[in-house]
């Protein structure tokens, strides 16, 4: 029943969930602490005392026996689950997180419970009690509420909207059987939501041909029973339900009957498990006798024995009884909630769970937590020091109060009886100096994440023209997270790839035929010129070859570093591709990068028709002839003929569909299909057309475990002819000779694995960069560089030269560029060790005609080396065989294949022995290539995204041959991958772990973990496999999860997340079935694809191609990563700055908390004069260009190992608070302060030019000096932030009223101090003084960085003053020197119009 279970403190919980995963952080190690020692034993007591002893809800035990559901028409009462004592769940589901009674209450203690909301409140009740506060009583605790307010409104809404999409959903209608006479659930009322909501539908629905007021005409009349629509949430245990083609399965349910030849019904499960394939369900024959119309359904007596309800989707144990005989029900008979009825007219079930208690939502992730940012984290940290800092501040300057009364206070006649108690003066200090930790941090904040979002929401770079779908921003709480990734889970169908397959190729006697043709635009997109890091200028005209390098004229050597071109095999002469075994199979290196290409050698399926029409008898004609109808009759699909003539077809699986697709295209048109014939039109190349029917005898369907279809046919001619198709493994043993195809296998096998090994050993010699890949860029520096950009060096290649004084060690930039070496016609260069035949040494008919196509060894090798360059492409193979049978052995065999298919004990099993009998001696007749098409762009993003140290998984529900196929396609498994497939069916388990983590251990460059959902369900319950199994997360590079289920996607999305605390998931999909594991996710992303929006709806952020997941996170999310750790950074600085030179102003104003500032310009300092220069970069500010960002991927890691926000930098940014806040206040008072010759000696005097040199330096620091994309928006901020000070100092100058408080505003600015010369020079030397001081730093650290002496630890790790030169990878290099580059017009690039996006590994996106 899929994962192991334990009882939790919320239900069932994996028992891998309860493990502690390794603390790789100081924030980590808090956190796992709290979770261990405080979170869960709480819960823990809560679940026990409260859930469970007083509201009652304790976990309900299991049945006796199952649920018994009777197939009772006439009941009008609800059955009772045993259980519970009472009835059954409703239908109704519910995906909010509250409901109206535990809102506020929930709410609130969240709010409470954030560590700066307490914080807040903790000051904010305090101040509000009168005497005790300097700086107002609500300055606090009134914007505080507000904020509160704004959030629980914020949440409520986003709830409020869930709400109606359960609404939505819930108020569907269906049709159900009930008594005439019978409270009728009209659907007046739910005809408004139904319509409303029927674009929001949580799977893929075909619109239907009736309206749901519409009355129902039935053929099937009875007098005592009526069909009848009810709305979904009104379906309980124990209904019938009728549905037509294409709706939707409202319910689990057991078929009784459907309008398919044997009660057979097609389902598409696809929001289930994300299957393409339709899967056949057929009810139980006797059910399908006693249950095909009203009269018998309410004649019948039989009664339902299922389990209890459970999330495990690949079975099902239950019994239906009828007359008393017991039939077992099995998957194969029940159909789940979530499906859809294809290509059948009707069918008939009986509801078995219903709500939450069906599969879907049992695998749903109910009421999923809050996301939070992970710099929140670290605020939080900074957050906690803070309040540290703030309280031995307070005693320490209140301890200071106590000696200042001591001293001086006692003495002073004018301040008798004014003295405060130490409790008193310590709670004002800690009043005034509550705002070194800014409320305005967090209200700010929300602003710059709205502003966030509407940038990255208005991205057109993330547009989709074809479905008119831009990105979407359904939170703007985690939009930081994006920048910190570590971990891609992705979901295959519809994320991946775009669900349609297309028929690219076979291979027919030893020879390669491609069909259809490739876009002129591809071919011109394949040699498109390429991005790389470039130069643009000239070198001097003399120069000289020293050593390697140019020396120029001037007496500077310069290192030209070109951009160098790799073939496909990063070096290889040859390029490896393979069918290597199962246990360690080894990733193909085909390189054939956007549409598939199936081989140079092949030829075109239009010139073997020309050559069929011209030879008819030849051997590859006739091949070629039975091969193609093989395409067109081994299959189940239906034929449909349009109001146009078109035929189209219902076939069970895309795979079909595409082989009929392309035998129509080459003149074999499947035109009817019976239970008995199927007739085909066939067109010759003359345009004449035949048709032949063949008689179907047998159809033995495909199932998993035999890998193969086969059909068995009557010929026109009369003969028995046996078809069969399906994987190379299960074809391959039945051949004819299958001992000599064996051998040869083995012989391609070896040759591939020996061209894999010369590529892994050329691989291994690469140098690689901080976290192990190869590097986009790599510099070899000496202590010094001058960057210079220069022209396009020799041969015309664009160039970046670094030059360095002589005699110094020079500068080396290199870029790759991953395109493939290409002839002069385009195509590419493919070479192989084994002979394949070629256009390029044979003409057409020479190769058609050659004897070798009539030799079982040749045809065997180049058949196999061919499917070896399909799957190498993740082209989807399968190998079509055949044979004729004797009529008598025929009629031996049928009689035993009889009995079988009419067995009630077994009969699966002996319908597979029985096919065992027949199925062997085959000629082979070919192999077929499909591919599964990707989505553009997919295979370049993973491989950018790859270089920025994120890890790509891929967690599907479909088979593991598909998704391995696909894994090669997407270049999510590389040319030197090792694959260690995981399978409990083959052997020991434990022995295959324990291999895989050896291998894994000792080195593998790329390794590649594949393991499926009944597995890893059996890893889960093995602590020692268990810890095996995740103690190999972190080593390897990607795991591809096959026949996973919703909630096992979920639980690996945990898994990382308790194993590896400090790294952050990501998870993308599109369907239904992706929803827990996006909402499991530190950030979830939905594809707003063909299979609708379910996925899009709930996720944190929509974009319509996968491909767009590059810019979101690589250029949006570093951009917001640092804007946001920047602004918080900002914040705590200006607010440690201003309160520096309240804390110096305590000593001359002897302790007594008398503030520096005047009250009303302390109100709004955070409101209307230093918030613009935090905001305005935390929302525009750009580190580096987009197009750096992309054609670097490995920048990315700036956000993921934390040097945005950390506490090193914060701690520098408070040291640099308190030493400029110093120099203000030092500087202020002794050039208009105690011994000045001043106009005013008032307190506001001083105070005023403290606050003015605040103003200014903070603006002029954030805004000028630390914003490195300076635009408009930047220059009108600092002008109407300055510019309104001086107006404010202005305007208080007239209105302020004349009073005898410390601060004397009244004409002081306009008339006293605002005249006096000395006030402005002491204003303009601090800030000079501050300039000086902060740009010679800047000066200094470029240089130091550039010259390889910073950081210092390092440069002394190589001698100070060394001349030894070091390599740096481009992650390595200080954000500093790329900025220098992009100014001095060294980073570029050049592009040419391209029909579609070719591989552009170390490319710049426009």
């Amino acid at each position: 029943m899929g994962l192991a279970e334990e009882d939790g403190v919320f239900g069932k919980v994996p028992v891998w969930m309860k493990g502690k995963g390794p603390e790789n952080s100081t924030g980590d190690e808090l956190e796992s602490w709290f979770e261990g020692h405080v979170k869960r034993p709480t819960e823990a007591i809560y679940q026990r005392y409260f859930v469970e002893l007083i509201l009652r809800q304790r976990p309900l035990p299991p049945s006796m026996d199952g649920r018994h559901i009777p197939l009772d028409c006439s009941n009008e009462h609800h059955l009772i689950d045993e259980r519970r004592g009472h009835a059954y769940l409703n239908n109704s589901i519910r995906s909010s997180r509250y409901t109206v009674w535990d809102f506020l209450p929930k709410q609130f203690a969240f709010q409470a419970t954030r560590l700066h909301n307490f914080y807040f409140i903790c000051i904010g009740v305090p101040q509000a009690i009168p005497g005790l506060s300097t700086t107002g009583n609500y300055t606090t605790i009134l914007p505080l509420t507000f904020f509160i307010l704004l959030t629980v409104v914020k949440e409520a809404y986003d709830d409020y909207c869930r709400h109606r999409m359960d609404k939505v959903e819930n108020s569907q209608s269906a049709t159900v059987l009930r008594p005439r006479g019978a409270h009728e659930h009209g659907l007046a009322s739910q005809l408004h939501s139904w319509r409303v909501g029927l674009d929001k539908l949580p799977w893929p629905r075909k619109a239907s041909q009736r309206s749901p007021g519409q009355v129902l005409i039935e053929d099937d009349v009875d007098e005592e029973l009526k069909w009848a629509r009810i709305p979904w949430h009104s379906i309980t245990v124990g209904d019938v339900v009728k549905l037509r083609r294409d709706d939707a399965v409202p319910a689990d349910i057991a078929l009784l009957s459907a309008s398919g030849e044997s009660g057979v019904a097609y389902i598409e499960t696809m929001a289930l498990d994300g299957e393409t394939n339709l899967k056949s369900k057929q009810a139980p024959h006797a059910l399908q006798k006693c249950c095909a119309n009203m009269a018998s359904i309410r004649s019948v007596s039989a009664a339902v024995v299922s389990e209890d309800p459970n999330r495990d989707l690949y079975d099902y144990n239950g019994r239906v009884t009828i007359a008393d005989k017991s039939i077992p029900l099995t998957l194969n008979e029940v159909v789940f909630r979530g499906s859809v009825l294809r290509n059948t007219k009707y069918a008939i079930g009986l509801v078995l769970n219903t709500g939450e208690e069906c599969k879907i939502r049992m695998n749903a992730n109910h009421h999923p937590k809050a996301k939070k940012p992970r710099l929140e984290r670290y605020a939080n940290q900074v957050v906690l020091t803070l309040i540290i800092y703030v309280v031995l501040l307070s005693i320490g300057v209140s301890m200071g109060y106590l000696i200042w009364h001591a001293n001086f206070e006692v003495n002073a006649w004018y301040l008798n009886n004014a003295y405060v108690s130490f409790k008193e003066i310590i709670v004002g200090f800690l009043i005034m100096f509550n705002n070194v930790i800014p409320l305005a941090l967090y209200v700010s904040l929300e602003i710059v994440k709205i502003g966030q979002m509407i940038m990255i929401q208005s991205d057109e770079h993330m547009y989709d023209a074809e479905s008119d779908r831009k990105m979407v921003c359904n939170t703007n709480t985690i939009l930081e997270n994006l920048g910190q990734v570590s971990y891609i889970l992705s979901d295959k169908t519809g994320t991946l790839t775009e669900n349609v397959m297309r028929f690219r190729g076979m291979s027919i006697g030893g020879i390669a035929f491609t069909h259809g043709d490739v876009p002129a635009e591809e071919e011109q997109g394949n040699s498109a010129g390429r991005m790389s890091v470039v130069g643009r200028a000239s070198i001097g005209s003399e120069q000289q070859v020293v050593g390697g390098a140019e020396r120029s004229g001037n007496g500077k050597v310069s290192f030209t570093v070109e951009s160098i071109e790799l073939s496909s095999l990063e070096g290889s002469p040859s390029r490896p591709t393979g069918r290597p075994s199962l246990q360690q199979r080894q990733s193909s290196g085909a390189f054939s990068r956007g549409s598939k290409q199936v081989s140079n050698d092949a030829f075109t399926t239009t010139k073997l028709l020309e050559y069929m029409h011209d030879h008819p008898m030849a051997p590859i004609s006739q091949k070629a002839h039975s091969f193609l109808l093989a395409m067109a009759i081994c299959h189940t699909a239906l034929p449909e003929t349009g109001s146009d003539g078109s035929t189209t077809f219902q076939a069970s699986s895309p795979d079909e569909l595409a082989l009929l697709q392309a035998a129509q295209d080459l003149g074999y048109l499947l035109i009817q299909r019976s239970t008995q014939s199927i007739t085909l039109l066939q067109t010759s190349s003359t345009g004449t057309q035949n048709r032949h029917v063949y008689e179907i005898l047998d159809v033995i369907e495909f199932s998993s475990k035999r890998k193969r279809m086969s059909i068995v046919v009557r010929c026109p001619d009369g003969r028995i002819w046996l078809l069969c198709k399906g994987a190379d493994s299960a074809i391959m043993s039945r051949l004819r000779q299958a001992e000599l195809a064996s051998r040869k296998s083995h012989e391609v096998r070896r040759s591939v694995q020996a061209e894999r090994e010369l590529v892994r050993r050329s691989i291994e010699m690469e140098a690689r960069n901080s976290f192990g890949n190869r590097p986009s860029m790599s510099i070899v520096r000496g202590t010094s560089m001058d960057i210079r950009p220069i022209a396009h060096s020799a041969g015309g290649k664009r160039s970046l030269t670094l030059e360095v004084p002589r005699g110094k060690d020079g500068v080396r930039v290199q870029t790759q560029s991953l395109d493939v070496p290409r002839m002069t016609n385009g195509s590419r260069v493919h070479t192989t060790s084994l002979d394949v035949p070629g256009r390029s040494s044979h003409t057409t008919s020479n190769v058609l005609s050659s004897p070798d196509i009539i030799d079982d060894a040749t045809v065997f090798t180049r058949c196999f080396k061919q499917i070896d360059d399909f799957a190498a492409q993740g082209l989807r193979t399968l190998l079509f065989a055949h044979k004729f049978i004797p009529a008598a052995d025929y009629s031996t065999w049928k009689r035993g294949y009889q009995e079988a298919s009419t067995s009630l004990i077994n009969r699966q099993q002996r319908i597979e022995a029985a096919a065992e009998l027949v199925e062997h001696g085959f000629e082979l007749l070919g192999a077929s290539a499909i591919e599964d098409k990707l989505q553009e762009g997919v295979p370049e993003t993973i491989e950018k995204l790859r270089r920025a140290n994120i890890k790509i998984w891929m967690l599907t529900g479909d088979k593991r041959e598909t998704a391995i196929n696909i894994a090669h396609s997407a270049r999510i498994c590389k040319p030197e991958s090792e694959i260690f497939v995981l399978d409990s069916q083959k052997s020991d388990l434990e022995a295959q772990l324990n291999e895989a983590a050896m291998d894994i251990r000792t080195g593998c460059l790329h390794s590649v973990l594949v393991i499926d959902g009944h597995t890893l369900s059996e890893v889960d319950a093995d602590t020692s496999l268990k810890q095996t199994f995740y103690a190999l997360i972190p080593l390897v590079a990607s795991v591809i999860c096959c026949r996973a289920s919703p909630a096992q996607k979920a639980s690996i999305v945990l898994a990382i997340r308790h194993r590896l605390p400090s790294a952050l998931t990501l998870a993308i999909g599109d369907g239904a079935n992706d929803i827990a594991m996006i909402q499991s996710s530190h950030v979830g992303v939905g594809i707003s694809g063909k299979e609708g929006l379910q996925a899009a709806r709930v996720a944190d952020y929509s974009i319509s191609q996968f491909r767009f997941l590059q810019r979101l996170l690589l250029v949006h999310g570093r951009w917001n990563y640092i804007r946001t750790a920047r602004f918080i950074l900002a914040t705590f600085w200006k607010e440690m700055f201003f309160y520096m030179m309240q804390a110096l102003y305590t000593r001359p104003a002897g302790y007594t908390g008398t503030s520096l500032y005047e009250n009303w310009s302390l109100t709004v300092l955070n409101t209307l004069f230093t918030s613009l220069c935090t905001i305005v970069p935390g929302i525009f500010e750009q580190d580096l260009k987009a197009e750096t960002l992309l054609a670097v991927p490995e920048l990315y890691v700036f956000g993921q190992r934390n040097k945005g926000l950390n506490m090193p930098d914060y701690a520098w940014w408070m040291l640099l608070a308190t030493a400029q806040g110093m120099v203000v206040w030092f500087v202020a008072w002794a050039g208009f302060g105690q011994g000045a010759r001043m106009s005013d000696n008032g307190l506001f005097a001083l105070g005023d030019l403290c606050f003015t040199l605040g103003i200014c330096w903070t603006n002029v620091k954030l805004l000028v000096l630390e914003t490195h994309y300076k635009t408009r928006i930047v220059a009108v901020s600092f002008c109407v932030t300055v510019g309104g000070w001086f107006a404010w100092n202005g305007f208080m100058s007239g209105v302020y009223s004349d009073n005898l408080s410390p601060y004397d505003v009244k004409g002081g600015f306009s008339s006293t101090f605002g005249n006096d010369p000395a006030w402005w020079a002491t204003l303009v030397l601090a800030l000079a003084i501050l300039a000086v001081v902060d740009i010679g730093y800047k000066s200094a650290r470029i240089w130091a960085r550039t010259e390889g002496l910073w950081p210092l630890w390092k440069a002394v790790g190589l001698g100070l003053g060394g001349r030894r030169a070091r390599i740096v990878n481009a992650e390595e290099v200080d954000v500093g020197v790329w900025q220098g580059l992009e100014k001095e017009g060294a980073v570029g690039h050049e592009h040419e119009s391209r029909g579609r996006r070719g591989y552009e590994d170390d490319g710049l996106d426009e």
